[in-house]
């Protein structure tokens, strides 16, 4: 099984940190502006699902879901 990746959010925020690119870069190629990438990244803010788009075309990201997770049935006592 694979291991927990965390929120989409913190995915996300860590493809941003691992590519390589200033924000200032990011915001050239993409539009997004600085502030809303920085609050984004400081964990302040969220991202507008438009400008997530934006964010994981220029990245190259896509979303792979493995399912919905199943209930736990609970043990009685």
């Amino acid at each position: 099984m694979a291991k927990e990746q965390g929120k989409l959010s913190d995915q996300i925020r860590r493809a941003v940190r691992d590519c390589g690119m200033t924000r200032y870069a990011i915001f050239k190629a993409t539009g997004i502006d600085q502030a809303t990438l920085s609050r984004f990244m400081s964990g302040q803010r969220g991202l507008p699902m438009k400008t997530l788009d934006v964010l994981a075309d220029f990245l190259r990201l896509r979303a792979v879901m493995d399912g919905p997770r199943r209930k736990t049935e609970k043990k009685g006592r």
